[in-house]
């Protein structure tokens, strides 16, 4: 499955739209959580769209449909890695692994924080993250801070 890191000049307009549907069916629709998700952090310069794409390409070179997704965005000291998901249809594939490979290949050495959904937690910490902090609620739902740290050379 073909996985691309873009800016949010570099998305179609078909793109930009399929991520807002995406996440709106996942993160309002489905776990009902209505929030702002359009919060203008993915306008900014150093913000990377991760998605993943079936390997269908469309009408006119768009790409096939969107099936994940997750937003990279520069904390300064840190990277900070949100709005992780899978379309339903996509979920229990091992798909999400690929876009958080490709996350942490983009931010490399650097300190990378996220907050995970608390079930989550231990498939983070496959990847090198801790919980660093107390669980507690997001609209309803549990999370807990988590880390990884700033990454050396062997």
């Amino acid at each position: 499955m073909p996985i691309r890191s873009l800016t949010f000049d570099d998305l179609t307009p078909r793109e930009a739209y399929a991520v807002w549907r995406l996440r709106q069916d996942v993160f309002v629709v489905e776990q009902d959580c209505p929030y702002p998700d359009l919060d203008g952090r993915d306008l900014e310069p150093a913000t990377r769209h991760v998605l993943l794409t079936d390997e269908q390409a469309g009408e006119e070179g768009e790409q096939g449909e969107l099936l994940g997704y997750l937003r990279l965005l520069d904390d300064g000291a840190y990277a900070r890695v949100g709005r992780v998901l899978l379309a339903r249809t996509a979920r229990g594939r091992g798909l999400a692994d690929g876009l958080l490979h490709a996350a942490l290949e983009q931010i490399g050495e650097r300190e990378s924080r996220l907050d995970a959904q608390a079930p989550l937690a231990g498939w983070y910490a496959g990847f090198g993250y801790a919980v660093t902090g107390p669980e507690y609620l997001e609209d309803g739902i549990p999370h807990v801070p988590m880390t990884r740290p700033a990454q050396t050379r062997r």
